[in-house]
């Protein structure tokens, strides 16, 4: 008698293939994260010691970047939001960020579609996520992420007693921060 959770003999599949794209949901909501932040801090600016590492992938299909950028960052590259950034804009029908930066003191605009991002962090409160790149060969994704407003979510603006507070921490992979 096989035990259910053996991995040898007749139960040589196990686990059993994962019939709901979890991975994927998992990359949406957190890109939906990034995203959110961006387009807060486009409207708002960066509030107190707040400030967000982005790194994306140089290589990925859409990225606008200066030519001796990427052949300083030929995958991938991390820039800094913080004090010296300028026209921080989310297109949410395109998936596309732009953003305003000096590099040795040259003003430019990189162009970046969400799907290129690899990670995100505010270091300020030690927050961080990591994803995947989409994959290079296959066409980007064409869902829209949308920001996730309290209207939108059914989430009320404060607080009420019965309120509970979920950690996802358990779920979360473990990974270097960007630094």
């Amino acid at each position: 008698m096989a035990d259910d959770h053996d991995n040898s003999g007749e139960n040589a599949a196990f686990p059993p293939s994962n019939l709901l794209p979890y991975e994927r949901w998992l990359n949406l909501a957190y890109r939906s994260v990034l995203v959110n932040a961006l387009e807060h801090v486009s409207r708002e600016g960066l509030a107190g010691e707040h400030h967000f590492y982005l790194t994306f992938r140089t290589d990925f299909p859409g990225v606008e970047i200066p030519a001796r950028l990427r052949a300083q960052y030929p995958h991938e590259m991390t820039i800094v939001l913080q004090h010296q950034f300028w026209d921080l804009k989310v297109d949410h029908e395109t998936n596309i960020v732009s953003v305003g930066l000096s590099f040795g003191g040259v003003g430019t605009t990189l162009v970046i579609p969400v799907w290129a991002f690899t990670g995100f962090a505010d270091p300020s409160i030690r927050f961080s996520l990591q994803f995947a790149a989409e994959d290079l060969e296959d066409e980007a994704p064409t869902e829209a992420l949308e920001e996730d407003t309290p209207e939108e979510s059914g989430t009320e603006t404060q607080g009420d007693a019965t309120s509970q507070v979920v950690s996802l921490d358990a779920f979360r992979r473990k990974g270097p921060s960007p630094a």
